[in-house]
């Protein structure tokens, strides 16, 4: 997801190289993690299925769906290889029912739950991430061909609308979580930076209809709300960065949590990227040149991020950070 979406925000912006290399790596991680992914299926499926009923671990299967989509977009957009995007779009769509529902049935017909302060986390919000992620490879995929059915670009408003729905409902129990009860370093974890980016991704996939209304009537009747909706989304995204960035400042400086490699960290990553990539889009579909500031800058933002967190991942699998504890 965060490679994906980072090589999406650099192709846009016409940085070269860099977008074709994320692609490769994003390709090779892709397969690994399914392959790891198949091998706890098979192995370890009572453990798999004990996480998926587990209220702070299961929304985590989530992200089985936006990477299938992510990459999906990010190979139509640098490729242009429509059959394999419509692959990845049809694999991210029936991962999309099997998850959406096995994990939202565990976590409701659980008998014993846990209170709202440690059963929710900002991983929940990749539900929201994941919906969206079906609704933007679909709609690119049907801007293709000449006469796209209607009744295609029906559910991709849909599935946009049910994100938008998932959203404002996830978003307020976290906020909920957030001012009422006590907020420590060690659950203020980097996924909480996914308020930001699902709202984020949620400005993109509208964005994204807004660009391609001219397929579809209907697009162009309900177009003042789509418009007002998607920089309400916007609005609320940019809203989330200066405090994320704050209670990050307050964790690390003042509470002096160590900064150290964590795979959550990709968390904060994905937002970032896509922050980037639906402000563009936004800037796009409103027309509103000025706001392309904002991405051209923020990439940067992006790729330090991404480099730091990909560093922080290599000196974790080589040991590194184990041998020098060791040295000294």
């Amino acid at each position: 997801m965060a490679t994906g979406i980072v090589s999406i925000a650099a192709f846009l912006l016409e940085i070269p190289l860099v977008p074709e290399a994320l692609l490769v790596i994003n390709i090779v991680a892709y397969v690994i993690l399914w392959l790891l992914t198949l091998l706890r299926l098979f192995f370890y499926f009572r453990r798999l299925a004990d996480d998926v009923q587990h209220h702070a671990r299961g929304p985590g299967f989530f992200t089985l769906i936006a990477g299938t989509c992510v990459l999906g977009t990010e190979l139509l957009l640098l490729t242009g290889s429509t059959t394999i995007a419509w692959g990845l779009w049809v694999l991210g769509l029936g991962l999309w029912v099997v998850v959406m529902y096995a994990v939202f049935t565990a976590v409701t017909i659980r008998p014993n739950k846990p209170t709202l302060e440690t059963g929710i986390n900002g991983a929940w919000l990749i539900a929201i991430v994941a919906t969206q992620s079906i609704s933007i490879l679909g709609t690119l995929l049907l801007a293709g061909p000449e006469k796209p059915p209607a009744a295609g670009f029906f559910f991709t408003l849909c599935m946009f609308l049910v994100g938008c729905m998932l959203y404002l409902s996830i978003i307020t129990l976290i906020f909920y979580r957030f001012t009422f009860f006590e907020l420590t370093t060690a659950t203020l974890t980097p996924p909480y930076w996914i308020n930001m980016g699902a709202v984020a991704i949620t400005t993109l996939a509208g964005s994204t209809l807004i660009l391609n209304a001219a397929h579809w009537p209907l697009l162009l009747e309900i177009m003042p709300f789509l418009k007002g909706f998607t920089l309400f989304f916007w609005a609320a995204g940019t809203w989330w960065i200066p405090l994320l960035f704050i209670l990050g400042a307050w964790r690390h400086l003042y509470k002096h949590h160590p900064l150290t490699y964590d795979p959550q960290y990709w968390g904060m990553v994905f937002p970032l990227g896509m922050y980037t990539v639906c402000t563009f889009r936004l800037s796009q579909a409103l027309e509103l040149p000025f706001l392309m500031a904002v991405p051209r800058g923020f990439i940067y933002i992006a790729l330090i991020a991404w480099a730091a967190v990909f560093v922080g991942l290599i000196a974790h699998l080589t040991g590194f950070r184990r041998v020098s504890e060791e040295q000294r």
